[in-house]
């Protein structure tokens, strides 16, 4: 099926219902191949996030502790 859709002065579509229920999702990916604009559901946002956190390398508090450092250290004109 094909639709279309107006651009509005602030760049928004109103995507069909058909279309919508067709991507099973709020959450999309768009991609752009040369004149053409692919629309892709992203069925989890955080299912696709939940890998990098459990990637922690160090504790939250440490990590924490640096970057107040490192803002200390710029606020006072010290090199890091």
């Amino acid at each position: 099926m094909t639709y279309t859709a107006t651009i509005t002065s602030k760049g928004q579509i109103t995507i069909p219902r058909l279309a919508r229920q067709a991507l099973k999702t709020t959450t999309i990916e768009i991609e752009i191949k040369g004149e053409e604009v692919i629309l892709r559901p992203v069925q989890s946002v955080a299912g696709s996030l939940a890998q990098y956190a459990t990637q922690r390398t160090e504790d939250f508090s440490a990590i924490r502790d640096k970057v107040w450092q490192e803002v200390a250290d710029e606020k006072a004109g010290r090199a890091a």
